[in-house]
C-alpha cells in the first residue's frame, strides 16, 4: 500500500430523473454546499457505481429509479471545493412523486423550461446545462480536457 493512495479521487455519482411532463428532480441539500442539486452521492467501497446511483437516488429523493444511460463522467478536481471527487452522471426515470430524505431536505420535479435559471452546488449547473443542449440537439458534450 501507498501512501498517496488517499490522494486519490473520491468516485461520486449523480442521476438526472427525467419524470413524465418534461421535468427533473432537484433536491435541496441539507449539507454544505447548501442549495439545489442532482440527487447523487459517494460510491462506497465495493459498490457499483450504477447501484450506488439507485441506492443515492431512493435515499434522497424517495423513488425507485431505473438507469436509462450513462450521460457522461464530469472529473474537474474543482468541482467540490470540499475535496477532489469526480462523478459518473446517469440519467435515470421513475414515475411518482419525489419527497426529500438523508442528505435532502427537499425533492422537486423540476420543469425543464425553467432550469436554466437555478443556481445549483458544485459543477451540476454544467451538467444541466448539457442535459439541455443533448436534448434539444441529440450531441452529447464533448470532453474538457484542462478544465475548458
Amino acid at each position: 500500500m501507498h501512501d498517496d493512495i488517499a490522494r486519490n479521487p473520491y468516485p461520486t455519482v449523480d442521476a438526472i430523473i427525467e419524470l413524465p411532463g418534461d421535468r427533473i428532480v432537484l433536491i435541496e441539500r441539507v449539507h454544505e454546499p447548501l442549495g439545489f442539486a442532482l440527487p447523487g452521492g459517494f460510491v462506497e467501497y465495493g459498490e457499483r457505481a450504477e447501484d450506488a446511483c439507485i441506492r443515492e437516488a431512493r435515499e434522497e429523493t424517495g423513488l425507485d429509479i431505473t438507469l436509462t444511460r450513462l450521460f457522461g463522467v464530469y472529473s474537474d478536481p474543482a468541482r467540490d471545493h470540499r475535496r477532489h471527487t469526480l462523478t459518473c452522471v446517469f440519467l435515470a426515470t421513475a414515475r411518482g412523486e419525489p419527497s426529500g430524505g438523508s442528505d435532502a431536505a427537499a425533492a422537486h420535479p423540476w420543469p425543464l423550461a425553467d432550469l436554466e435559471h437555478v443556481v445549483l452546488a458544485f459543477d451540476h449547473g454544467l451538467i444541466v446545462r448539457d442535459y439541455l443542449h443533448w436534448r434539444r440537439t441529440g450531441e452529447l458534450p464533448p470532453p474538457r480536457p484542462g478544465g475548458a
